[in-house]
């Protein structure tokens, strides 16, 4: 088996519409989306700036 893994960034309030054409553009199965939480300060909540994409090719 062979993967691919894709960073994507994201505005999560923006870019819905591209997300679901990047993902319905993939050749593979989508194995996995893993979010990276970023914070600014400590104790203040965090914010999505990039997503991990895991594909899984034939």
């Amino acid at each position: 088996m062979r993967y691919r893994v894709h960073q994507f960034g994201i505005k999560m309030t923006e870019d819905r519409s591209d997300l679901e054409r990047f993902l319905n553009g993939l050749e593979g199965e989508v194995v996995s989306i893993v979010p990276n939480v970023n914070s600014d300060r400590p104790g203040m909540f965090g914010y999505v700036d990039f997503l991990l994409i895991v594909e899984k090719l034939n």
